[in-house]
């Protein structure tokens, strides 16, 4: 497949055996003249986001209509505007179409909602029993540790709930929902979400893990963030000495596009693996942003490099204002079979939707069993080469080309 990229698409990826050497860094836009101990402080990169209309505004000329309107509106009904100067440095300012732009800066679309979009659409609410806590599976839960973030998804699930621009008012309660945990044996696995648990400082988020690890059934904790992408100066050396007290301890990443793995973010991810910690990727499918094979392919094997694992596509949940975001589950279907074969299988993700309503996630693959008889399974490959797979005495086949699921019923 051609790793080249299209008129008007950020370049992609070289092949892997010279990718190391093609990592982009983010540099400093607008803040050339900020000095390193402040740009490397987090801190500062918290206090100095964009948030406003005016700061976009200057910061971003070729602003387009439905953007600076999008900007205008946010935060007075769904979600606010907030851009760490890391992630903000890597938007095209030439292109309207750029993926990183398409992720962060609010369009006048947010305020369009088609009838099957909702609120809640993982029907959060609906499987909580005590504030801040989900209980959708048998055996884990969802813990909310906050409503912040440190930059703000325009498609985000939880737009309901974070910045809290939609009055929610969301105020998680840890005693409640650690004694929910302690009393219920069953759960094994709790996910530290939110908002983004890697905002807390170092003590809270140490005090939160060691009381979690002390419930005798609770097997391993896992957080969802996407400090690492948009903050990689949040991952300290004594942030990730901490974490490594807490294993086994996985950690989610949230990267959607290639070019938002930078040299900073890189090093992040290398001090949470060399911490021991266990690194996977969550992207989601977005129109413009990562609905390309060629993308896609890119991302993935960027993630390697960075010694994280593809572990989930999503196919964009129906959140309220999302449709000029959302792709089709036909071009999730079509990426997930440019990958499968064309490139290693720890590059491959499970495409998922999350079941509207608080059904859960149920994977959604190509269609490689072609039929099933007694004793015997047809199946194609990633060639579309098709094979007969015995489950009884019959000797394994391939099938000459031509042949098709009519005649193998015939049998």
């Amino acid at each position: 497949m051609d790793n080249a990229s299209s008129p008007g698409q950020p370049p992609l990826l070289p092949d892997a055996s010279t990718a190391l050497k093609q990592f982009r860094s983010s540099g400093r836009g607008a803040w050339a003249q900020v000095p390193d101990s402040d740009w490397n402080d987090w801190r500062w990169q918290l206090k100095n986001r964009v948030t406003q209309v005016e700061q976009l505004t200057r910061l971003l000329p070729s602003l387009t209509p439905e953007e600076r309107a999008g900007a205008i509106l946010a935060g007075q009904s769904k979600l606010a505007l907030a851009i760490t100067p890391h992630f903000f440095n890597l938007i095209d300012p030439e292109d309207p179409d750029c993926p990183i732009r398409r992720q962060v800066i609010p369009r006048l679309e947010e305020t369009e909602t088609a009838p099957w979009e909702m609120s809640d659409p993982c029907g959060e609410d609906g499987h909580s029993p005590v504030p801040g806590l989900v209980h959708r599976y048998p055996d884990r839960v969802l813990f909310l540790v906050t409503d912040r973030c440190a930059a703000y998804c325009r498609y985000c699930t939880r737009s309901r709930l974070v910045s809290n621009a939609s009055g929610y008012d969301f105020h998680p309660e840890f005693d409640r929902q650690i004694e929910y945990i302690a009393s219920h044996p069953e759960i094994r696995d709790v996910l530290l979400s939110g908002g983004d648990p890697l905002l807390l400082s170092d003590d809270k988020l140490e005090h939160l893990l060691s009381r979690l690890r002390a419930i005798p059934h609770l097997e391993f904790v896992r957080i969802g963030t996407r400090i690492p992408i948009f903050l990689p100066q949040r991952i300290t050396p004594n942030l990730c000495s901490m974490l490594k007290r807490f294993h086994p301890l996985f950690l989610s990443v949230h990267t959607n596009h290639p070019r938002e793995l930078t040299t900073e973010v890189r090093d992040a991810l290398g001090r949470l693996a060399d911490a021991g910690i266990q690194l996977g990727n969550q992207s989601v499918l977005l129109r413009h942003v990562n609905d390309s094979p060629e993308v896609m392919k890119a991302l993935v094997q960027k993630l390697l490099l960075c010694r994280v694992k593809p572990y989930y596509l999503y196919q964009c949940d129906l959140i309220a204002g999302s449709a000029h975001l959302r792709s089709t589950v036909a071009r999730g279907l079509e990426i997930m079979e440019s990958l499968r074969g064309h490139t290693t299988g720890y590059a491959v993700p499970q495409f998922v939707i999350d079941a509207p309503g608080g059904g859960g996630k149920v994977p959604i693959n190509p269609e490689y069993t072609l039929a099933r008889q007694s004793g015997r399974v047809l199946i194609r490959n990633f060639e579309g080469r098709v094979f007969e797979y015995p489950e009884g005495t019959r000797p394994a086949v391939q099938l000459p080309r031509g042949e098709s699921r009519a005649s193998f019923d015939r049998d």
